[in-house]
């Protein structure tokens, strides 16, 4: 009796112990990312949309902010293989959402279209959800962050001097889940119903309101229809309400490929609102796509609580990191 009352203390004592140490660890956890989200904040004086373009931004909307892109497009197509001809519209709307980290946010990739196609056999009309993404992106990496470049009052020359850090681009990765539907006209027919896709996205500002975004992606993972591909957009912010955008989009995969360039311009009604307008057309030597859209951006920001940057952060010069 005596030694099963030991061992029983025992196990109570090292359970303890256990539960102490995981207590602990949890607690070093929520202290660690506390100081992440009070070392830097991803939310900006203005909206910050991927809109008119197809990348996606290195950065999040900010912790509780909710936004809204979306877009109305029109599309003609004509694949001289077959000799079919496509015409039609789509909806574009992704949903954004910061939770936990100012550095992480939750992404809706939605897109509904309607469209007639005909050719020598046949006439029909389709229409579905083609696509549908569900996924979360988090900023793994930024040049700017726990820096702070002090201008000069007194040298011009010091303030528009060569700055390295802009060749550092912001690092964030993409996760998510495609929901192919089994009534979905726009892809294959044995096509899985649950695909994956993954991203690497690349972020440069340069001086005079440049900014370069690069998407690196695969997508349809874990399905005979993977495809890679990639996105570069230039954008240049021409004064606090326009700028234009340039973007060249290529992917392949066994069952489709293409090369398309896109380019449009975005006008800033608030801090809160963005409306743009936008073109694209492919280049391949079988089918000829154009389409053209418009499209709105919107934030909601009433449950944002400014985050306190952490003014005692160390610093680092730009030639520390040379």
């Amino acid at each position: 009796m005596m030694i099963k009352l030991k061992t029983l203390l025992l196990v109570n004592s090292n359970f303890h112990k256990f539960t102490q140490m995981i207590f602990k660890r949890f607690i070093w956890l929520s202290l660690v990312i506390t100081g992440i989200q009070t070392v830097h904040s991803q939310y900006t004086d203005v909206i910050n949309s991927n809109r008119p373009g197809e990348s996606f931004g290195a950065f999040s909307v900010g912790k509780t902010i909710i936004q809204t892109e979306g877009g109305l497009s029109y599309i003609n197509e004509k694949h001289d293989e077959t000799n079919t001809e496509i015409k039609g519209m789509f909806v574009d709307l992704d949903i954004r959402y910061g939770l936990l980290l100012e550095e992480l946010e939750f992404i809706a990739d939605l897109q509904y279209r309607t469209d007639s196609y005909t050719n020598d056999i046949e006439s029909a009309n389709r229409n579905g959800v083609k696509t549908a993404i569900l996924g979360a992106k988090y900023l793994a990496y930024d040049p700017f962050k726990n820096y702070k470049d002090e201008p000069s009052l007194k040298s011009w020359k010091y303030n528009h001097r060569f700055r390295w850090r802009q060749f550092l681009p912001a690092v964030a990765v993409f996760a998510g889940v495609n929901m192919n539907f089994s009534n979905n006209p726009y892809i294959p027919e044995d096509m899985d119903i649950v695909t994956y896709k993954g991203m690497i996205i690349l972020q440069n500002h340069f001086n005079g309101g440049w900014v370069f975004v690069t998407n690196l992606m695969a997508d349809h993972i874990a399905s005979d229809y993977i495809t890679f591909g990639g996105i570069l957009t230039a954008t240049k912010s021409f004064n606090s309400q326009w700028s234009g955008f340039a973007e060249v989009q290529g992917y392949k995969s066994d069952y489709y490929d293409d090369f398309i360039v896109r380019g449009g311009a975005a006008y800033l009604l608030n801090r809160n609102l963005q409306l743009d307008i936008s073109i694209g057309k492919n280049f391949h030597n079988t089918r000829d796509v154009i389409y053209g859209g418009i499209g709105a951006s919107w934030r909601f920001t009433l449950n944002y609580k400014d985050i306190i940057l952490d003014e005692d952060a160390p610093k680092k010069s730009d030639d520390q990191i040379r």
